[in-house]
């Protein structure tokens, strides 16, 4: 019997947890839980006996790692992993996994929500704008990506995302071609069509900061940026510099910048950032990454395949 931990500050659902333990508990294995903890030292003994460990957004550092001798996997319950320190894991043959897609909608209905405030005034009665016919840029065309032009075609939007290399076919699936995707060349051509840009790219050492101004002031005029991604993609100098440059400008996004103090105080009314990360923070996006992780580590022990490893 192999035990498998849940290791979450911002807990699942009780429905979610309950899931869990059904799938693992079924396959001859034990669950055991800990949540809203505050302390790292809390991690590092429950993980003392972990084969397996579930997270969230949860900080799996190497000293977490260190503290965990019989772990064999660890599963990110979610798109994103940077919050786990792959090289470290990599180094102790611990598989590493998430669950992509599994809160894809969620994040997809949350870029709708977020645009929808800016375009309506924050709902106070002024006069705002429609999003029908309006130009959606999406940078990052997976499973995130794949619901927003699915949605924005119920918008009647002009939904547009970079082709992955011009030299290949570009994609051809069913949700691409019924939301009418066209598709650009280059990440200047992008933001020099859309009227919004929609952030779905993940934090890594070519992403980072790679938002700049050079980019940004690309975007026509009234142009909007909306990250549901990382705050980490973002370059925030550059953020201010075109906040400053462009009084037309609009940033919103689902993580606040370190610079958000700044931004509140010269910028107010062209943000919006949301007090947490929301993206995920569905019930159903919560049963569905939990229920997927739980599946994945079963399989794993059962066939030692690791479907969804980002660590290879």
């Amino acid at each position: 019997m192999s035990t498998v931990w849940i290791v979450t500050e911002k807990p699942f659902s009780k429905a979610a947890v309950d899931g869990i333990t059904k799938i693992v508990n079924a396959k001859g294995h034990e669950v055991k839980l800990l949540e809203k903890y505050t302390d790292p030292a809390q991690i590092y003994e429950a993980v003392a006996d972990a084969d397996a460990l579930i997270v969230r957004s949860d900080l799996v550092t190497k000293e977490v790692l260190a503290h965990a001798p019989k772990l064999k996997i660890v599963v990110r319950a979610g798109a994103g992993y940077d919050n786990i320190d792959l090289q470290a894991a990599t180094e102790k043959n611990i598989v590493v996994e998430n669950t992509p897609g599994q809160n894809a909608n969620a994040v997809a209905e949350l870029v709708f929500g977020l645009m929808l405030l800016h375009a309506r005034k924050n709902f106070t009665g002024a006069a705002g704008t429609e999003l029908g016919g309006k130009k959606i840029g999406i940078q990052g065309y997976g499973a995130v990506g794949r619901h927003v032009a699915r949605i924005a075609s119920g918008f009647d939007m002009d939904v547009y995302t970079l082709a992955a290399n011009p030299l290949r076919p570009r994609p051809a699936d069913d949700v691409s071609e019924k939301a009418g995707v066209k598709y650009v060349d280059s990440l200047k051509e992008l933001y020099q069509t859309c009227n919004y840009l929609s952030l779905h790219i993940p934090a890594t050492a070519e992403t980072k900061g790679s938002i700049n101004y050079e980019l940004l002031s690309n975007l026509p005029k009234n142009g909007v940026l909306v990250n549901t991604a990382r705050a980490e993609v973002i370059d925030e100098a550059g953020l201010v510099k075109m906040f400053e440059k462009r009084e037309d400008f609009a940033y919103l996004s689902d993580v606040a910048p370190k610079n958000k103090d700044l931004i509140a105080e010269k910028f107010p009314g062209r943000f919006f950032f949301t007090q947490k990360k929301a993206g995920a923070q569905t019930a159903e996006a919560n049963n569905n990454a939990g229920l997927a992780a739980a599946n994945q580590i079963c399989s794993f022990f059962e066939t030692g395949k690791s479907a969804f490893q980002v660590n290879k």
